[in-house]
């Protein structure tokens, strides 16, 4: 029976988490939980799962949580420090680090230092600081599985191969939903349109991030952490269909693929039961059904989020926070109505344009540039409005 912490337990990885829990109980079992604001769900999930520990991440949410779940033996915290009790747990063998963006760096990078197993949806923990959060991780004694999708293709790909064999890795990318649309369209832009995802269901910040190829540039530095492949062998296509999630081509010139439907529970449990896997996690692929697979180069002049990721991963330093926190602003802004979607590349090239280097090298260090990164973003957002 494997023991787990679920951090951002009632977001769309987390709820899929739980799916899957919920139909292995002979396997799996829960002790830990966290959610940001959404404690109406994390109170029904307490009262199910029934964890030795949970916690939200507002502290001033803390009594209504209370207050919904009743009696209970579950131990109930709040703030920075309750989701690292959460990571940390002394019965939990595995944290599934699921908290969007930022947020889940701390908690992340405790669980780290604990010596947990960690299956990692937050691409944020390795962006903003890749070389502390590997550091951490090798000296806690843990064990990293990547759960975004093209990372576990990846590394399932990867499995008996040798690192120095390895010539490229391609990411691919859907192309969100505005792959073929003209340049001069994309400062027309809608929340709702960006937000009308072709082939995933994920929450808004991570939907923006696909349409803007965001995604796509904050998945080549993770991949450079997770695989240690230097930005020169990391490539990125675009497959509209979302079958093939990634591939690694080698020296001799053949390539290992990973297909599969667009359904986060795939990667997911196969980092729950690795080296094992779930059997009937998801449906099965038809590919007599999808019929063809088409492979396209990425427009890096109408998506230019994409090579500022590039930029960010080759001069490193704290530019990959930087690049991070001014998305994050950026996004924030567009969902809010405040800047057209084309303004979003803007905003963070401007703010990385700023950045006068330096890098950081300690958590304290981190959230300083992440913090000056925030407030860059801020000044040049509100001098657009």
């Amino acid at each position: 029976m494997k023991t787990l912490s679920i951090l951002g337990a009632t977001g769309s990885i987390g709820r899929s988490t739980c799916d899957l829990i919920r139909r292995n109980r002979e396997r799996f079992t829960v002790r830990g939980l966290t959610a940001h604001r959404r404690i109406d769900l994390l109170a029904e999930q307490i009262r199910e799962f029934q964890p030795a520990v949970a916690a939200v991440s507002d502290p001033a949410l803390l009594p209504e949580l209370r207050a919904l779940v009743g009696r209970t033996s579950t131990e109930l915290l709040a703030g920075e420090e309750g989701l690292c009790a959460v990571a940390t747990h002394d019965e939990v063998e595995m944290v599934v680090a699921a908290i969007v963006g930022a947020a889940g760096l701390v908690p992340t990078l405790a669980a780290a230092r604990a010596g947990k197993t960690i299956g990692l949806a937050n691409k944020e923990t390795l962006v903003m600081a890749g070389n502390l959060f590997v550091g951490e991780l090798h000296a806690g004694g843990g064990r990293l599985l990547p759960i975004d999708s093209e990372h576990s293709a990846i590394f399932q790909c990867l499995a008996g191969q040798r690192h120095d064999d390895v010539r490229r890795i391609i990411l691919t990318a859907s192309g969100g939903p505005f792959f073929a649309r003209p340049e001069e369209d994309l400062r027309r832009v809608t929340r709702e349109q960006a937000l009308d995802h072709p082939n995933w269901s994920m929450g808004a910040k991570i939907t923006i991030d696909s349409a803007t190829l965001m995604n796509k540039g904050l998945e080549v530095i993770e991949a450079h952490f997770l695989f240690a492949h230097g930005a020169e062998a990391i490539e990125v296509v675009i497959h509209p269909q979302s079958i093939v999630h990634s591939l690694v081509e080698f020296c001799d010139g053949q390539l290992i693929a990973q297909l599969g439907m667009p359904d986060m529970r795939g990667p997911i449990a196969y980092a729950l039961a690795y080296p094992e896997r779930l059997a009937d996690a998801m449906r099965p692929l038809d590919l007599l059904a999808i019929g063809r697979l088409d492979f396209h180069p990425p427009d890096l002049e109408r998506f230019p989020c994409l090579r500022l990721g590039y930029q960010a991963l080759q001069e490193g330093g704290g530019l990959p926070c930087v690049l991070n926190a001014a998305n994050e602003e950026a996004v924030a802004a567009f969902l809010a109505g405040r800047i057209p979607f084309a303004a979003i590349a803007e905003v963070i090239e401007e703010v990385m344009a700023d950045h006068d280097g330096g890098d950081p090298t300690s958590l304290p260090e981190v959230l300083a540039v992440d913090e000056w990164a925030r407030r860059a973003a801020r000044g040049r957002l509100a001098a657009r409005v």
